[in-house]
């Protein structure tokens, strides 16, 4: 039986397009929404609508942010001179929550996928290299996700920025390979920051 109510079946299909949400999973957010206080669907709707209009990327380091430059770049208590180098602004979420590491960070918004045409020219590897152009880092620790993709973005950067003179090293194997940052726990991210190791 097919879904007559447009409105309804458009919402349906707007949530399938969400990462990790199925089809089952679009019905039922839909009809708890159905069910949902018109004010708390009203204010759903207008979060979502404030953060597409307020939020932007920092013009340093690519983290989202809503001032410029971020919350991070701003900070005097940071050094300046180590750069972590991460795939998505959710792994900064991850490694800040580890609270020991205390350098800026720079996204790169992906990891190279010549299979889905991402390339390392849409990446933020060129903003990074005119980062390090400015001076005073003393290293870039690539925090890459454990995965072949992310392997070969951080053996591809370490590659290109090499002559760069700055000192590049890689987080340890403390997190298991094809995972997420995003998803591992504070002392696995403590522990793989503490043993990185300097790339070849």
């Amino acid at each position: 039986m097919q879904l007559t109510v447009e409105p309804v079946a458009r919402l349906i299909e707007e949530f399938a397009k969400l990462p990790g949400v199925g089809p089952k999973t679009a019905q039922r957010l839909t009809f708890y929404l159905l069910r949902m206080p018109p004010e708390t669907a009203k204010s759903l709707g207008e979060a979502i609508l404030s953060m597409r209009e307020t939020v932007i990327f920092c013009s340093q380091c690519w983290n989202i942010t809503d001032v410029e430059p971020c919350a991070i770049c701003r900070a005097d208590n940071r050094d300046r001179g180590v750069i972590c180098v991460v795939e998505e602004p959710l792994d900064i979420l991850a490694l800040e929550r580890t609270r020991g590491y205390k350098g800026l960070y720079h996204v790169l918004h992906g990891a190279i996928r010549p299979l889905e045409d991402i390339m390392p020219d849409d990446l933020k590897i060129a903003e990074l290299e005119r980062r390090l152009e400015g001076g005073g880092v003393r290293e870039v620790i690539l925090a890459t996700n454990p995965s072949v993709e992310g392997d070969a973005t951080a053996v591809y950067i370490a590659k290109r920025i090499a002559p760069l003179g700055v000192r590049v090293s890689r987080i340890a194997r403390g997190l298991p390979v094809g995972g997420d940052l995003e998803y591992a726990d504070e002392v696995t991210l403590a522990q793989a920051l503490e043993g990185r190791r300097a790339m070849p």
